[in-house]
């Protein structure tokens, strides 16, 4: 891994810096800055008073913590979050409780999400009247887990 210098702003001292919790982990902790309950099946966007900004060329994700989920049942509703170079505003994180039973609470300061910074490359989409051909060809959804007769392979 090598790093990469991301320039951050909080939105009060207080706020936590995104911080690894072990050595080579992928995602960095973010924390929410608001105490929030979600219940059962419900969904909340939750600030996390971080800003930041990314070198042209990388982007941010906002994974779900696979604890919170394990164990509660939470995920990030539209994950990974985007969070691209360009952007400059305090990330917020949408959370989801899919416990059908029993509601999660968060604390200010709680670990709510990762963030994972990678590199990205830029596409130049190039029209043609057809595409070479694959061994996927246009199989969709779950085609390549199913045999020929349809049944599970």
């Amino acid at each position: 891994m090598t790093d990469v210098d991301v320039l951050l702003s909080t939105t009060s001292p207080d706020v936590p810096t995104p911080a690894y919790s072990h050595p080579g982990d992928a995602g960095a902790d973010l924390t929410t800055r608001i105490a929030v309950t979600l219940a059962p099946g419900e969904r909340a966007t939750v600030p996390t008073g971080v800003r930041i900004a990314l070198p042209d060329g990388y982007v941010a994700f906002v994974h779900p913590r696979s604890g919170l989920a394990s164990r509660h049942g939470v995920t990030v509703v539209n994950a990974p979050g985007t969070v691209d170079a360009g952007y400059r505003g305090e990330i917020a994180v949408t959370l989801l409780n899919t416990d059908a039973g029993e509601p999660i609470s968060f604390e200010v300061g709680d670990r709510i999400a990762q963030l994972v910074i990678q590199r990205v490359e830029r596409a130049r989409f190039v029209e043609v009247e057809t595409l070479p051909g694959s061994h996927r060809g246009e199989g969709g959804f779950g085609s390549t887990g199913v045999d020929t007769a349809g049944a599970p392979a």
